[in-house]
């Protein structure tokens, strides 16, 4: 299962330690990885509880995977202070439209 850990965030509906409270395991059987531990206060899902969650799962890790990028691409937020304290505008501006440049190669939709 692709995504299994985001499937289980979205079923419990809270963040989950995965060393504590539901714990993971890949046997490298070819059957990939499974629920091996569940410590959670909520019933264990079904595969099928879990499969229900597929797109909504896909999105989330889309998602991130778009923050990710974005925030190895923007630049540094001192450039930003440095403009302001010195009132330099087009240094201001320049941030901005780099800021803004990382958004369209990354965008969120």
């Amino acid at each position: 299962m692709r995504n299994l850990s985001t499937k289980i965030k979205l079923y419990a509906n809270k963040e989950i330690d995965f060393s504590k409270d539901v714990r993971l395991q890949d046997n490298s059987d070819g059957k990939g990885v499974f629920i091996a531990e569940w410590n959670l206060d909520i019933a264990q899902p079904t595969l099928a509880q879990l499969d229900a969650f597929e797109s909504q799962a896909n999105e989330v890790e889309r998602l991130n995977i778009v923050k990710v990028n974005r925030a190895k691409e923007y630049p540094d937020f001192k450039e930003y202070l440095d403009g302001i304290v010195k009132g330099d505008d087009a240094q201001i501006q320049k941030y901005i439209n780099d800021c803004l440049a990382v958004k369209v190669k990354y965008p969120k939709e």
